[in-house]
């Protein structure tokens, strides 16, 4: 743990008078700054009804360390209070044996419940769903509503929207919590539920998912089986968190690092290494590609050894400027603003940036190579400043170009967008650029 506070246990007997007011995000978080002993006699002094409750919030080696110290019939009421999806997470993250020993303290039918849940896909909607929801029929009155709220709701995860099934369990409808309060006692429900529900399978991808809630403001999404069976529901919390993870991902991607689920200051050195490495490597051996070309055109840089001072500024230029359109292009596709079908629009309108860009830096380039080197040139200063402007200038067009059609490419063809961001767009737009200078110049002295 970064810090590790040692306590006497006057000062931990103290501390227990304030733990039953403390937010349970709040003393999660607290728990980490403490050492693992003192951790430990700290959750136990948590009152029962809310020691699920923290236990949900804190990390996993936390959760491993407490589920080892204490007894099985302390970590069976524990588990026993936690909402099923969390109990799901909980295993994922856990030991071989740690998971062995949760189990068979388990009913049984709480055990084929998890066992279901963990069937399904990694990142689909059902492997974040959870069951703790309140069902309703179409028969049942508004008083009559909130009497089964009163006697189911005390342990379901959410009660501000319920579901309208039938007797087969098809989705229904839903209605809110406001509707409920709004409505004459005696109305029937299905007189007033949401008979157009915005719903989910339990296969739908959870970043389909996330963009949904986002589109339509919801708390919860019904999730359904392949038949339109209410199966589960998935709340905000639950997809707030995968958005995290999924950003976290991406950005990993788009820094050229394997994602990982561990804390940055957790991670071992040699695992963060790990990490790093391989797509090191891979630009290292990619740029072998540039150095092809410069070995290629060695008769250029023997006749105009000053051509070296302006390679620098072209390949940075193309490789700021296909990073700026992978950038605005994956996030566009992330929030489904971009759609592979939209391919042909946005090259369009990248050609048309690019060529405003290009054509601004070409012109400013021109002239600041003129007054720069024009007293110094040992060549036709003209002719070069025309060749490297017009070298940028097509440089820009095809960074922007590859920019924005390479991670649209890899969505078709299912990789994740964010592998086509700045390290592999820059290794390919550098490559072009030196290139497109080398020719254009051999063509203007006639080398």
């Amino acid at each position: 743990m970064a810090t590790e506070k040692k306590m006497t246990p006057r000062q931990l007997a103290e501390l227990r008078e304030t733990l039953k007011n403390s937010n349970p995000v709040d003393f999660a978080e607290m728990l980490e700054e403490f050492s693992e002993s003192e951790a430990i006699v700290l959750f136990r002094m948590l009152p029962k009804d809310t020691a699920a409750e923290v236990f949900a919030y804190l990390e996993r080696d936390m959760q491993h360390n407490i589920i080892n110290a204490i007894k099985d019939k302390e970590m069976r009421e524990i588990i026993d209070d936690l909402f099923l999806d969390d109990v799901v997470d909980f295993i994922e993250e856990m030991p071989a044996g740690v998971v062995k020993r949760v189990l068979s303290h388990l009913p049984k039918e709480k055990r084929d419940m998890i066992n279901q849940f963990l069937q399904y896909p990694e990142d689909s909607a059902g492997s974040i769903m959870t069951i703790e929801y309140v069902e309703l029929n179409e028969d049942l009155t508004v008083a009559e509503t909130f009497e089964r709220i009163r006697q189911d709701g005390v342990d379901k995860e959410t009660i501000y929207t319920c579901y309208v099934i039938d007797k087969k369990r098809y989705l229904l409808g839903a209605i809110s919590a406001k509707t409920l309060l709004l409505a004459s006692p005696d109305e029937k429900i299905g007189n007033i539920m949401t008979r157009d529900v915005i719903f989910a399978e339990t296969s739908d991808d959870v970043e389909s998912l996330a963009n949904d809630f986002r589109r339509y403001g919801l708390l919860a999404m019904p999730i359904v089986d392949h038949e339109k069976r209410l199966v589960g529901i998935v709340t905000v919390d639950d997809v707030l968190e995968v958005q995290e993870e999924e950003a976290t991902e991406d950005f990993e991607i788009m820094a050229a690092i394997s994602p990982s689920d561990d804390p940055y200051l957790k991670t071992s050195v040699w695992k963060l290494a790990r990490n790093r490495l391989p797509w090191l490597m891979l630009m290292m051996l990619t740029a072998t590609i540039t150095g092809s070309i410069i070995e290629a055109f060695d008769s250029v840089w023997e006749r105009i050894s000053m051509l070296m001072m302006f390679v620098p500024m072209l390949m940075d230029t193309a490789g700021n400027s296909g990073s700026q359109s992978s950038t605005l292009i994956i996030r566009g596709m992330a929030i489904e603003e971009v759609t592979v079908n939209d391919v042909l629009k946005v090259l369009w309108k990248e050609l048309r940036v690019a060529f405003i860009c290009g054509a601004t830096l070409s012109v400013v380039n021109f002239v600041r190579i003129i007054v720069m080197y024009y007293k110094t040139a040992v060549v036709n200063i003209w002719t070069l400043s025309f060749s490297v402007s017009l070298a940028l200038f097509l440089t820009v067009i095809m960074a922007k170009s590859v920019g924005c059609l390479f991670p649209i490419m890899a969505k078709k063809l299912r990789f994740d967008p964010a592998v086509m961001a700045s390290p592999m767009i820059t290794t390919i737009v550098d490559a072009l650029a030196l290139l497109v200078l080398f020719v254009i110049v051999k063509i203007m002295f006639r080398i």
